[in-house]
């Protein structure tokens, strides 16, 4: 079997939000995630304690299921990493959160994708970052929302149910 290559990448969004804030909004996982990319892949959520969070996503596509399981290692107040195992790709995640002096936070997302047996070609380096950052581009203006409504109502978070 060939040795498939390994993928790095890097992509970083701007949030404005104190850290605090963007922290906990960013590792509160829950099965409503999906719906922040407008995606319809179903996410359950293993178990979560203060240090770490363990899921599992599925999804239909033409080629059959596609499962990861993801493991979450939260180190706050700024940083997590995860990693995931699946059956078309595994993970390795770096994120990390830096105050702005204009009250935001910028999110660092540094990362290595690499295909399994079951992929066929994978993406290019190009179009991971692009379709990463479409989907924080996502996240960002839902989060914005969340933040929005938490300072009118005085809530540190308000994301979906929780």
């Amino acid at each position: 079997m060939p040795r498939v290559a390994t993928v790095a990448i890097e992509i970083r969004v701007t949030f404005r939000a104190p850290l605090r804030f963007v922290f906990d909004w960013c590792t509160d996982y829950t099965p409503h995630d999906p719906a922040l990319e407008g995606d319809s892949y179903a996410r359950r959520i293993l178990s979560r304690d203060d240090g770490r969070v363990e899921y599992e996503d599925l999804d239909s596509s033409a080629a059959g299921w596609q499962w990861s399981r993801w493991t979450v290692s939260l180190h706050p107040p700024d940083a997590w990493q995860a990693t995931s195992v699946g059956n078309y790709r595994d993970w390795s995640v770096d994120y990390r959160l830096r105050s702005r002096s204009d009250g935001g936070t910028e999110l660092t997302l540094r990362g290595r994708r690499r295909p399994t047996a079951l992929a066929s070609k994978g993406p290019t380096r190009a179009e991971i970052e692009r379709n990463l950052g479409a989907n924080w581009k996502k996240y960002a203006r839902a989060f914005e929302t969340d933040f929005r409504a938490s300072q009118r109502k005085g809530r540190v978070r308000s994301r979906a149910g929780r």
